[in-house]
């Protein structure tokens, strides 16, 4: 069952100044900061908050299939949603696949917009 909305995108073309603009000036903290092939992973949030913000570098962005979905949404069985939400016609790019954070998979609106689908490795 999807349990929590855990990122929006926020495309940015400068991720320091950002994560200055949103930690220093918002007051916002700074949660994840993980260099990774399709580009660095940086997350701030609201102090108590589960939701994160995802500053994705712009110029990546541009036609980049390796563009993150802007919507992250965190599920607690992923496997079982994904053949509970298939069943409903839900379309989706590929199976789940594992990655050293948990399981993910992108759900496919009928827009084309993409939605990521997480769970987590562990708490």
């Amino acid at each position: 069952m999807l349990i929590n909305l855990m990122y929006v995108t926020i495309n940015v073309t400068d991720q320091d100044r950002a994560l200055e603009f949103y930690t220093g000036g918002l007051g916002l903290e700074k949660r994840i900061d993980h260099p990774g092939p399709e580009g660095r992973f940086l997350t701030v949030g609201v102090p108590g908050s589960p939701v994160q913000l995802l500053l994705w570098p712009y110029p990546a962005a541009a036609g980049n299939p390796g563009t993150p979905s802007p919507v992250f949404l965190e599920s607690d069985d992923l496997r079982k949603d994904f053949e509970a939400m298939r069943g409903r016609g839900v379309a989706f790019e590929g199976e789940p696949a594992d990655y050293p954070f948990g399981i993910r998979i992108e759900a496919i609106d009928p827009d084309g917009n993409r939605i990521a689908l997480r769970e987590p490795r562990s708490r």
